[in-house]
């Protein structure tokens, strides 16, 4: 898993309440179980009409909004069906940072375990960014998540908090697996102490 440590870009800005996973990831597209290759799908019900070509409004098919690395959304971001393609198909687009009022609960633990930042701020601070967003590729946000702050384009700083485990995974890319890796001279040793005690297991 990539760290994160800071992020400067432009915030792509979706005002809409209660995004939920199937708006996020489409539940026809749930079959594969790798990461990669779900970012093409990302909103696909709001991105693509009937015929697969792309609706111009939608925010991510704007050219400033193409490549945004952050999402300034509305109030519980992430709710609905527990799935983990959600966060995989944020990341396979580009996305590493989501900032909103609040999320749902298992999704907004599923972006630490990929990656993935997500910011909860008081509204009239996420209202500010995302004035600051819709101003395209003239305005853009930093997030540090080793001094907690995001930055708007003008300078002014909103401080987040974050769960201080969490955020060691993300500032040295620790997924669930790294976590274990990190064990593995003691994992090693428990074997070769079980092996020897029990040699018939």
């Amino acid at each position: 898993m990539d760290k994160f440590t800071t992020l400067s870009g432009v915030a792509a800005p979706m005002p809409l309440v209660n995004i939920d996973t199937d708006m996020i990831i489409p539940k026809q597209f749930l079959k594969t179980i790798k990461r990669s290759g779900l970012g093409v799908n990302l909103f696909d019900e709001m991105r693509y009409d009937g015929d697969g070509n792309e609706i111009a409004e939608f925010v991510l098919n704007k050219p400033a909004y193409r490549s945004a690395e952050i999402i300034v959304a509305g109030e519980n971001f992430g709710c609905g069906s527990s799935r983990e393609h959600a966060p995989w198909a944020l990341l396979d687009f580009g996305v590493r940072c989501v900032i909103s009022t609040s999320f749902a609960d298992i999704f907004y633990n599923n972006c630490f375990k990929n990656g993935i930042l997500p910011i909860a701020l008081p509204k009239e601070q996420v209202d500010a960014l995302m004035e600051d967003a819709e101003r395209g590729e003239n305005a853009r946000i930093t997030v540090d998540l080793e001094q907690q702050t995001v930055s708007a384009s003008d300078g002014t700083q909103f401080q987040f908090d974050v769960d201080a485990f969490k955020k060691h995974c993300l500032l040295n890319g620790l997924d669930d697996i790294g976590l274990t890796m990190e064990k593995v001279a003691s994992i090693d040793a428990f074997e070769a102490k079980y092996q020897a005690q029990m040699p018939w297991a």
